[in-house]
């Protein structure tokens, strides 16, 4: 049985992560994560400091490699890049926390204004639709020791209505359906971060 979410124990060296973190910190030489804050943030939704990082950083190929490899173990889906060529460096201190959500669901997909049996505009109907890529899985790469911060769980709300928790071990990588309702409690004290990504396919494949 194909489950929601996964996860792998990477054994990722600890010299390799403080690595990824220096980078990460001084992204493009003049972007400190720390005190980056996404633009828009509903903060009774969401509050944490966020900083984008582009695809073509080194860790890009080696997350690859794993979420190519859990795909076809579990979800097995058509997928094709990470959204946006970006990913997510993320920050949550004292007090901060993400509410429970969705990375992707039906209702952000493109809606057909017609009916296709119609034949009105069908073919520009067929067209965006072919082209139409979606977030299938999302993932976030786990950077902090756990004893480093309190609270911060990665938390999943599963289809039978139960929730349970992701691992917190440093270095793990978690693959889920984008379409799964997750959060992050709140952190009680110390830092927790991760890098977080959402990765694409084209819709119903």
């Amino acid at each position: 049985m194909a489950h929601l979410s996964c996860w792998q124990h990477t054994d990722m060296p600890p010299e390799i992560i403080e690595i990824l973190e220096r980078d990460l910190q001084t992204f493009d030489g003049n972007v400190d994560a720390s005190k980056v804050l996404g633009n828009q943030v509903d903060t009774e939704i969401r509050n944490s400091e966020n900083a984008w990082i582009h695809t073509s950083h080194w860790i890009t190929g080696w997350l690859w490699y794993y979420i190519q490899k859990m795909n076809r173990e579990n979800f097995q889906y058509n997928i094709t890049d990470i959204d946006g060529g970006s990913m997510q460096y993320t920050h949550y201190g004292p007090g901060q926390f993400y509410n429970w959500h969705t990375d992707g669901d039906l209702d952000l997909y493109y809606k057909p204004e017609v009916s296709a049996a119609s034949g009105v505009n069908q073919g520009n109907e067929n067209v965006i639709l072919a082209g139409e890529n979606v977030r299938k899985l999302s993932f976030s790469l786990l950077l902090s020791d756990p004893k480093d911060y309190t609270g911060g769980e990665f938390q999943f709300l599963g289809a039978n209505g139960k929730s349970f928790l992701a691992p917190k071990q440093r270095g793990t990588l978690i693959i889920f359906d984008s379409r799964t309702k997750h959060r992050v409690r709140k952190v009680r004290s110390g830092v927790r971060k991760s890098l977080v990504g959402w990765v694409v396919g084209p819709r119903w494949k």
